[in-house]
């Protein structure tokens, strides 16, 4: 379920989520490198936009990104990565809790 929706994100709205930081320093660089090679390159680049949008503290404290593009990233784009990283958390906590399971058994 994850994988299906990271490629969702990565195909239908990569192309949206860059328009919206196209001034980071940061996605210059990996944006011209990844984006139109393959599902798989989109797939990381979507990934690393997540990380932006979700954890910009460093990235802001660098310079690499203008932190006035986060915050008037997409509302509905941010919701979508939002649900993502929480799609994340939970199959992490399933997977240790699954981890803890096998072991007491």
């Amino acid at each position: 379920m994850s994988i299906a929706f990271s490629l969702y994100l990565s195909h239908r709205h990569l192309d949206a989520m860059l328009e919206a930081l196209k001034g980071s320093r940061y996605l210059a660089v990996w944006a011209a490198g990844l984006r139109g090679h393959g599902w798989f390159r989109r797939f990381t680049l979507a990934a690393q936009i997540r990380g932006m949008v979700m954890w910009p503290g460093a990235l802001i404290r660098t310079g690499e990104v203008d932190p006035d593009e986060i915050r008037n990233f997409p509302a509905h784009l941010k919701r979508l990565l939002v649900a993502e990283t929480v799609l994340h958390g939970i199959i992490l906590v399933w997977g240790v809790v699954a981890f803890v399971l096998l072991k007491l058994k």
